[in-house]
């Protein structure tokens, strides 16, 4: 069965960060196209970042210079480390696996204090 569980999301404050984990069981990450997307209210998803199989990174222009995806290939995880978050940040975050099948995980709440 696969499984992707996203954690560390949670209230900050302006200028806060933040760091996303995305922790796959039932499927390896590494091999596969992984992203970040995020999801507000009355919005739809949308893609923040993503890594490819050989390490390559994109970013939406939204979050270019603050956000960061990285993968670790030993722990099957993937995180988004979020810099300097900006009220228009506040959203559902939620990781994907697109391979064969994609995979999505339940997502995890970021929410932005002014």
């Amino acid at each position: 069965q696969v499984q992707l569980v996203e954690s560390g999301g949670g209230l900050v404050q302006a200028g806060g960060s933040l760091r996303l984990s995305c922790a796959a069981s039932g499927i390896i990450l590494s091999i596969n196209r992984a992203g970040w997307y995020r999801q507000a209210p009355g919005k739809q998803r949308e893609l923040v970042a993503s890594i490819t199989r050989g390490g390559s990174t994109n970013y939406a222009d939204s979050v270019k210079g603050r956000f960061a995806i990285s993968r670790d290939s030993a722990k099957n995880t993937v995180y988004l480390q979020m810099s300097n978050l900006k009220p228009e940040d506040p959203a559902g975050y939620f990781c994907k696996s697109d391979g064969l099948y994609a995979y999505w995980g339940q997502g995890t709440q970021v929410t932005v204090s002014a």
